[in-house]
């Protein structure tokens, strides 16, 4: 793809670019965006810098790319239930997503991506991981990649969000809640085709993820263990430094991410956005 209304600078060999050249408190002309989208499609995760942004603003840029989803589990923007807050404040010691995942994989309908917008960031730390799931399933075996097209995994928002997690009673009360409504229970084959641009990725990950259908967890353990550390190799990866007015907008069909816990005694506020997804095949 030729850019010649944006300026796009990959992150890695792999996954990520950032996007200068963009204004997203003014309205974009349809031609740019359309550049903005093939990005996204290319590189599986979009960033931009320096967008101090409303919420409505925000809500605003969302929706360009689809339906919100609005999120079950975490606390929400005063008067803005399409925001979801992810917070830490300088007390705390847990951090939100600090393990390698996919938004939403427990819905039946995934969420088709997510945008996060930083309005408070530590003076250090706090970065943000991202790896291909294209690039993951690309560099399988022919004779992996055969079995595992194949195969579907099941998938689950209970042990992460549900009472199990909330009697734990840590410092990610008020920040998580709900777990009454962690009743999500969904079936995906573990190897998707991109429904946008026919890629084919890996789409099991380490947070939601129990289990192959017709296996215990138990015999799905191993070969799924040797999945996510195949998955996140150096090579596939790249790391995002945020600023006040960072944007990253991830294909959740095509990476996971890691939000890293390094910043203990300093706050970190982001404001997350979900767009609904379809059914995978």
């Amino acid at each position: 793809m030729n850019y010649s209304l944006i300026d796009v600078r990959p992150k890695s060999g792999s996954v990520g670019a950032e996007i200068f050249g963009v204004d997203l408190n003014k309205e974009l002309k349809e031609e740019q965006f359309l550049e903005v989208k093939s990005a996204f499609r290319q590189f599986g995760v979009i960033f931009f810098r320096d967008q101090k942004l409303t919420p409505d603003k925000e809500i605003k840029f969302a929706e360009k790319w689809g339906k919100i989803n609005i999120n079950r589990f975490f606390t929400h923007v005063e008067n803005y239930p399409q925001i979801a807050m992810v917070l830490k404040e300088p007390d705390q010691i847990r951090n939100i997503g600090g393990a390698w995942h996919t938004d939403h994989t427990y819905d039946i309908e995934p969420a088709m991506g997510s945008i996060l917008f930083a309005h408070e960031v530590p003076k250090k730390g706090g970065d943000t991981l991202f790896s291909s799931m294209y690039s993951a399933y690309e560099t399988l075996s022919d004779g992996l990649k055969k079995t595992l097209n194949k195969m579907q995994a099941r998938h689950s928002s209970q042990h992460v969000f549900g009472a199990a997690r909330a009697a734990k009673n840590d410092d990610t009360v008020g920040r998580i809640q709900n777990p009454e409504a962690a009743n999500q229970y969904a079936v995906h084959p573990v190897v998707i085709t991109h429904p946008e641009t026919g890629r084919k990725a890996l789409y099991v990950n380490p947070t939601f993820t129990l289990g192959f259908q017709g296996w215990t967890d138990d015999e799905s353990k191993p070969l799924l263990d040797y999945l996510y550390n195949h998955a996140t190799k150096p090579e596939f990866t790249c790391r995002f430094e945020w600023k006040a007015g960072s944007i990253a907008f991830w294909d959740n069909r095509a990476t996971w991410h890691l939000a890293i816990n390094d910043y203990h005694g300093e706050k970190r506020l982001m404001h997350r956005i979900t767009i609904d997804g379809t059914k995978l095949n």
